[in-house]
């Protein structure tokens, strides 16, 4: 998401509000797998509304809103996938956007905003007995749209780092291994570990085994707050986890990642990095509301925090690397 020009006139405020409809209405079709009903297929809003037991009259203007968005084209009375909609939309589909599927637990969480505020944390059900908790198939839909992200945010960051001494990583909460996989592409020689919790670890291994790499990764079942990381890492990275941990929380992770590294090991955090003032970057600034409404203690960190947690840790020549992409990188290396 690119950052928001300022909201200056009541027309570009009620687009902005309005936008929900519209939003809701395309993960609603995911929800009810609408796309996926429809491939290859022409189809009345009778039968189509057999498949998911959804009322006939309801599913009926529910398509043709659909046709409004260009995602379904009806004519004759039948109902049919655009080419958009065929390509990226069918969960079968090498392109699936499965990221969507993720997108329907945001909005639920995301309701809770207004209680949240005032609670001061996440009151969402999901979220109360931890990510282990939350059910197969959030999981799944989760991991599989971190991995989608992931793949080419793995790319650019190895573009970004210098790989040619690396022999061994360890990827913290590494889900789907999408960034070890780039580590690999870049340079063959190196071999990775992937901790993660029981749940996720089993996904793990079905994305390893996919891309080939069953004898170049292997993973380690466990909690990044409890369980030890082992030593002798050259790369030790954190990918879009110190949002989930409160701030003593991410000292004793950074602390554990620094202790698991050979001597000028790297060290790399990629996440938000927030200016002093927690309001840019906008994507951050809305991030940390959303670390609100769907975890216990989760936010976004400034730069300056990063750095005291890093150098506490023993790290040096720690600097703030930014993509072109926006992608915000903290590399810190190993000094003894």
């Amino acid at each position: 998401m690119k950052d928001m020009k300022p909201i200056t006139t009541p027309a570009q405020l009620m687009e902005i509000v309005s936008a929900f409809r519209t939003s809701r209405l395309i993960l609603s079709a995911i929800e009810l797998r609408i796309f996926d009903i429809l491939s290859g297929k022409r189809m009345t809003s009778a039968r189509i509304a057999e498949i998911p037991g959804t009322d006939t009259r309801a599913t009926d203007r529910f398509l043709n809103a659909l046709v409004g968005l260009g995602l379904v084209v009806k004519k004759n009375g039948n109902f049919v996938n655009s080419g958009f909609s065929e390509k990226f939309l069918v969960s079968t589909s090498p392109l699936f956007m499965s990221g969507l599927d993720h997108s329907v637990g945001l909005w639920k969480t995301w309701s809770t905003l207004t209680d949240a505020v005032k609670a001061g944390t996440s009151l969402a059900e999901t979220v109360k007995n931890g990510i282990d908790n939350r059910g197969q198939d959030w999981l799944e839909s989760f991991i599989a749209a971190m991995h989608a992200r992931g793949v080419e945010q793995g790319r650019e960051l190895a573009s970004m780092l210098d790989l040619s001494e690396t022999r061994r990583t360890l990827d913290v909460g590494g889900g789907s291994g999408a960034f070890t996989f780039a580590f690999i592409e870049r340079n063959p020689e190196i071999k990775g570990v992937i901790l993660d919790l029981p749940n996720v670890v089993s996904i793990t291994r079905k994305y390893i085994d996919k891309a080939g790499y069953s004898g170049k990764i292997t993973t380690l079942v466990g909690d990044y707050l409890l369980d030890d990381f082992g030593k002798g890492y050259d790369l030790v990275l954190m990918s879009a986890i110190i949002h989930i941990n409160n701030p003593e929380e991410n000292s004793l992770l950074i602390r554990k990642g620094a202790d698991a590294l050979e001597e000028d090991g790297q060290l790399i955090i990629m996440d938000h990095v927030m200016n002093e003032a927690r309001t840019e970057p906008f994507t951050g600034a809305l991030f940390a509301l959303n670390m609100l409404v769907g975890t216990k203690h989760g936010d976004t960190y400034t730069e300056t925090e990063l750095r005291k947690w890093m150098k506490d840790s023993g790290l040096g020549d720690i600097r703030l690397l930014v993509a072109e992409s926006g992608m915000q990188v903290m590399f810190g290396r190993k000094i003894t």
